[in-house]
């Protein structure tokens, strides 16, 4: 079974950095693309970043372009979100997802909260 398992949440002051991580299992890593979706209370889940299976492209919302940056370590089965310069409204629940090239077939991580607060 396709896994994930996201890490490195927690709460941050405006202006600073957090660095997510999401570890995969059950599936070929190389096969598949990575995305960064988020959801805050009362709003639909949002995509964030996602970068293609060879980690050729990436592409993020215009609310963090220039804020925050996704990669991805196959050798570690793990996909990364660096967020600096984070923003009060970039507080939400992070969820990793993966699906296989050339498909609409999504597994989810089970998300976890991010915070930005004075």
């Amino acid at each position: 079974q396709v896994q994930l398992m996201e890490s490195g949440g927690g709460s941050v002051q405006p202006g600073g950095s957090l660095r997510l991580s999401c570890v995969g299992s059950g599936f070929t890593f190389n096969e598949y693309a990575l995305s960064w979706y988020r959801q805050a209370p009362g709003k639909e889940r949002e995509l964030v970043a996602t970068i293609t299976s060879n980690g050729g492209r990436t592409r993020y919302a215009d609310s963090v372009q220039g804020r925050f940056t996704i990669s991805r370590a196959d050798y570690e089965n793990t996909v990364y979100l660096q967020m600096n310069n984070l923003k009060f409204e970039d507080t939400a629940v992070y969820y990793c997802c993966a699906n296989p090239k050339y498909s609409e077939r999504y597994t989810w991580g089970q998300g976890i909260q991010v915070t930005v607060s004075s």
